[in-house]
Order: C-alpha cells, then sequence, then structure tokens
C-alpha cells in the first residue's frame, strides 16, 4: 500500500487516476510515501523518512525545497504543459487589455452610471481616452519557446503577427513545434530592439532574477507593451515602473502583484490567474498523479526538476533504483554487487541530471535482501528501492 498526502485540493479528476486498493490518500496521511501538491509551502515542512517523491501540480516548483529533496533521494516532478492553453489565451487577454486599456474602460462607464449620468449619451465622447493599437502586423517577443511559449509563438503568428523568439535552450522537440515564420533570434537585444509587445515563459531562477532590469528596458523599442504571466521576480518592480512613468514602457501587465507595483496607473495586475481554469486545473492533476504512480510503481521518471529522465519497459524479476553521486566507477560498483550471485541483468539504464544519477537495473531474479543493504552501504548511493516482479501492475 502506498500512503499519498494531498495538500491544496487536487482535482477529483486526477485523484481518481490512483487505485484506491493500492493507495491510501488524503490530507491527514502521516508517513506518507508521496505528497501532492499545488501552492502549498512545503519549504519550512520537515520531510519524513518514508516520503520517495513530491510531485507539484503545477509548473514553478518554488514552493518545494529542492535541494533538500535531492539529498534525501526524494523525486520532484511538475506538470509542464499541463496548464499551457490556460496561460496562452491569458496572454492574449493581456496583450488586448493593455492596447486598449479594457479595465480603464470599463472602469469609466461604471463611474458614469455611478454619477448618474447618462452613460449612452457620454460614451461616443468618452471612449476616445482609450484608444489603442490593434496587434494585427505588431512585433511580438517571446523570450522562453517551451510548452507555453511555442503556443503563444504559433497563435500570434496566424493573429497576423510578427513573431521573434528568444530560448537558449530550445530542444529539439521544441524547434518543430514551431510555426516556420517565427524568427528564432540568439541576442534577447535583437528581440527587445525589434518588438511592440514582449512575454516572459521562463522558470524563475537566480540567473533569471530582474532579468528585465533597467538595461534591458533601454535596449527595448520605446512604447513597448510587455506581459508577464511567468514569475513577478523575472522583473525589477523599480526599473519597470521608472520606465512606466517615463513612457519608455506603455503598460506593464503582470499577474504577480504587490503594492509598489499598484502604486502607477500604467500597471494591469490579476491575482496569478494564469492556470486558474477548470481545465488546467484537472490536466495538473492527471498529469501528477501519472508521473507518482509510474515512479512509485515502476520506478521511471518524467517531468522530474531534480532527477534525469530515465524510463524503461519492465522486464526481469526484480527491479533495482539507485539515486546517487555522479561519479566514476559508480555502475561497475553497483552491477558487481548484484551480479555477484549469478544473477543476470537483464536491462539498465542510468543518466545523471549534474552532481546526480539514477539507476535502473532489471534483474533475472530477485536478489537476496542483503544485496540491497550491500549496495545501499556503498559510497555516495543516496538511496536504494527494489521492485519485484508482481509487486505492481504499473499505469493502466
Amino acid at each position: 500500500m502506498y500512503y499519498i498526502k494531498t495538500y491544496n485540493q487536487i482535482s477529483p479528476e486526477g485523484l481518481k487516476r490512483f487505485d484506491f486498493t493500492r493507495y491510501r490518500v488524503g490530507a491527514d496521511i502521516t508517513e506518507e510515501d508521496a505528497i501532492l501538491v499545488r501552492s502549498a509551502s512545503l519549504l519550512d515542512r520537515p520531510l519524513p523518512e518514508s516520503l520517495l517523491a513530491i510531485s507539484r501540480a503545477g509548473v514553478g516548483v518554488n514552493n518545494i525545497p529542492v535541494d533538500q529533496c535531492s539529498e534525501a533521494g526524494v523525486a520532484v516532478f511538475n506538470t509542464p504543459g499541463a496548464n499551457a492553453n490556460a496561460v496562452k489565451e491569458l496572454v492574449f487577454c493581456g496583450m488586448l487589455m493593455g492596447s486598449r486599456d479594457v479595465p480603464g474602460s470599463i472602469r469609466w462607464v461604471r463611474r458614469q452610471a455611478g454619477a448618474g449620468v447618462d452613460v449612452a449619451s457620454v460614451v461616443e465622447k468618452g471612449k476616445s481616452a482609450f484608444i489603442g493599437p490593434e496587434l494585427y502586423q505588431k512585433a511580438l517577443g517571446v523570450i522562453g519557446l517551451g510548452a507555453i511559449g511555442s503556443l503563444v509563438a504559433n497563435l500570434a503568428v496566424e493573429w497576423g503577427m510578427e513573431v521573434y523568439g528568444y530560448d537558449p535552450y530550445l530542444s529539439v522537440d521544441a524547434a518543430l513545434r514551431l510555426d516556420r515564420h517565427i524568427h528564432v533570434v540568439s541576442d534577447r537585444k535583437e528581440l527587445y530592439r525589434r518588438c511592440d509587445y514582449l512575454t516572459l515563459h521562463i522558470h524563475f531562477t537566480p540567473e533569471t532574477r530582474n532579468m528585465i532590469d533597467a538595461e534591458a528596458i533601454a535596449a527595448m523599442k520605446p512604447g513597448i507593451r510587455l506581459v508577464n504571466l511567468a514569475r513577478g521576480e523575472i522583473v525589477d518592480d523599480e526599473a519597470m515602473l521608472a520606465a512606466l512613468d517615463s513612457g519608455k514602457v506603455s503598460v506593464y501587465v503582470t499577474d504577480f502583484p504587490n503594492n509598489r507595483l499598484l502604486t502607477s496607473p500604467h500597471v494591469i495586475a490579476m491575482p496569478h490567474l494564469g492556470a486558474s481554469t477548470p481545465e488546467s486545473e484537472q490536466n495538473c492533476a492527471i498529469m501528477a498523479v501519472e508521473e507518482l504512480r509510474d515512479y512509485l510503481e515502476n520506478g521511471n521518471i518524467r517531468n522530474s526538476v531534480n532527477l534525469p529522465a530515465v524510463f524503461m519497459e519492465r522486464s526481469g524479476a526484480m527491479r533495482l533504483c539507485v539515486i546517487h553521486r555522479n561519479i566514476p566507477a559508480m555502475l561497475a560498483n553497483i552491477t558487481a554487487l548484484l551480479s555477484r550471485d549469478g544473477i543476470n541483468v537483464e536491462n539498465l539504464s542510468n543518466k545523471s541530471r549534474g552532481q546526480i544519477a539514477y539507476t535502473m537495473v532489471d534483474l533475472g531474479a530477485e536478489v537476496a535482501d542483503t544485496v540491497i543493504e550491500d549496495v545501499k552501504r556503498l559510497d555516495n548511493v543516496i538511496r536504494v528501492r527494489a521492485i519485484r516482479a508482481g509487486e505492481h501492475e504499473g499505469l493502466t
């Protein structure tokens, strides 16, 4: 039996993917094997020794102590792409609001009605204060061309925009998803110089903190409109406010409001609505559950933020899963112990991610518990799990 502790409300569509004859799931679980979480912070919570994995029903993992998890051999998963359509739609909503001052115009109409004015008699004259440019034939810059950014870029082409994309880590799969009319540039300054609109779709890391700072803004086209549905910390708030005051930036649309930003009338702030759709929450929950199940039942790793992606079809009588330091001779040391009783290694996969490596070994017969304990005692081994054939049937 596996025990899954939930934080926040997790979509029932995801939870029902668990086989409840083999899983106990709930917020009151203790000594859990895995955690399902959305936005609740785990940073100050102790990790139980039983914990094998954490799956975040979303993309950002800044609420999870990832480094601590790596040291304890706890896999951390997220759900890239599950909320991509929801965020994509809100990007275009943001660009339209920033172009035509839709929020300001709505507030103006309500103020007229509240003051007792005959609204119908003043709209023709009042609307001139809210005139703004169309998106058609304007240039859009997209920083980050992953699951969300690629969707935004492709749709912008369909809307008749000239699209420039920047992503130094662009994968082959992501590149193949891009419309051929998108200009992928290698220098952000070229994107800044050309674009009327800019949208951010990158992770928040120490390297991306305040990436949009005074220097970056100075390189931008005058009057640019910027949409940030990625993370607030990617933009330097003080530099942005100064640029809004000077008119260098016309509008800043952000999903990460704070009191300082709201001192500017040129900030359109939303309460982190990017992935707030029933469809997105359902998709994230389903992906998060399936990632957990495949890891717990089969040892397979997909969409982990701290361990390498490793997948093998099940074979043999036992699968051994070893998380260890990425140093020379580890694989040889592990296989030497496993084969000393003459048991055949039927299949093996070994991959690394930075200083951590993951080895899965399928054995033709079960090894004794003493052998597994010897593997655990090897220097630089962090965690070992044995999964026996027939113990779990895997994903259905």
